[in-house]
């Protein structure tokens, strides 16, 4: 349980660029499932045939996380960048980043005792990264436009929670990896044909996932997915999407789409057969593969179950382990023996 989830968060892959996370899945699950291709999109997508191949179970997880791409050199070596997915400038500055995963650099920030307007949000323009070069023409010898840019983060436990960088959706993968294990150590089979779609480009539009479903043709899915917690002590509960601690969240709707009642259902009524906390996301801002999968071939209907983080798409998210285990035993279960 969770041996593949520090691997998974340390990597670095922001969309297009998820080479080495799924070059890390592939080495530890190619032994493992009956099938193992890639697409066009760089998906990598396992089959493990089941007891019933008359239906298609697709699971899909995405390995990108959100970071940065250089898009400026800047005259006295230091570089601008711009999000690869949805990133709150706040988040970003005095961070350490990680350039191409080789070059260590810092984020500019103003000081207290410069800074007058300390309630002023800064924007990407005036970002500044600094990695120890002098002037443009030192810095364009090492970095070049269009590299890639990840926070800095290692993973660590604590107790009964987990610190890291990408819990979206690298948690989501993790959980599709245990799965794996777990047919592969047991020498059992899922209900259905099984397909394990770790999918690229989530972050930037939803855009690996249709071109696995369409290759797939799967009757069902379910995306798993790391997700807004929204408890943070500053917030009332009002304002609280999920709350770590609180077990796996299951999504009736979100931004783009309403999740179809009958797989919803579904996941529900097991959650409680197997006695297992859960909990509904209670905001709807954000998306997931389901809203692409809804729209490709003739409309695949998919539930959602993720994982609450906290922090989530900032170099320092934190979930609770216990969370992570019961999403673990929900979703195998779903895939073991739940009729759809």
């Amino acid at each position: 349980m969770r041996k593949y989830l520090k691997d998974l968060t340390n990597l670095a892959g922001i969309s297009s660029r998820e080479e080495k996370i799924r070059e890390y899945i592939k080495s530890n699950v190619a032994n493992k499932v009956d099938e193992i291709t890639e697409d066009n999109m760089g998906n990598l997508i396992c089959l493990i045939k089941g007891k019933d191949s008359s239906k298609k179970l697709m699971l899909d997880a995405h390995m990108d996380e959100v970071g940065f791409m250089i898009t400026r050199i800047n005259e006295d070596g230091t570089f601008g960048i711009s999000p690869v997915g949805g990133v709150d400038p706040r988040v970003v500055k005095s961070q350490r980043l990680k350039i191409e995963e080789k070059i260590s650099a810092v984020v500019n920030s103003t000081p207290i005792h410069l800074e007058k307007e300390t309630d002023k949000v800064e924007q990407y323009e005036s970002i500044k990264v600094y990695a120890g070069f002098s002037n443009k023409e030192e810095a364009s010898k090492k970095v070049h436009l269009g590299d890639m840019v990840t926070f800095d983060t290692t993973y660590y436990e604590e107790n009964s929670y987990a610190v890291a960088k990408a819990f979206d959706d690298r948690v989501g993968c993790s959980i599709m990896m245990d799965i794996i294990d777990y047919f592969f150590e047991n020498n059992e089979k899922p209900l259905y044909d099984t397909y394990f779609n770790f999918a690229t480009q989530e972050e930037t539009g939803l855009r690996g996932t249709g071109t696995a479903a369409s290759k797939i043709q799967p009757n069902f899915a379910i995306v798993l997915e790391g997700t807004t917690a929204g408890d943070n002590p500053e917030n009332t509960p009002d304002k609280w999407a999920t709350h770590i601690g609180n077990g796996p969240v299951l999504t009736f709707m979100h931004s783009g789409l309403v999740l179809n009642k009958e797989i919803f259902e579904k996941i529900v009524d097991t959650a409680k057969k197997l006695g297992i906390k859960f909990q509904y996301k209670m905001r709807t801002a954000g998306g997931t593969n389901a809203a692409r999968l809804a729209k490709t071939l003739y409309g695949i209907p998919a539930g959602v179950i993720s994982v609450p983080c906290r922090y989530i798409h900032s170099p320092q998210s934190i979930m609770n382990l216990q969370d992570y285990e019961n999403t673990y035993q929900l979703v195998k279960q779903l895939v073991v023996n739940t009729p759809f």
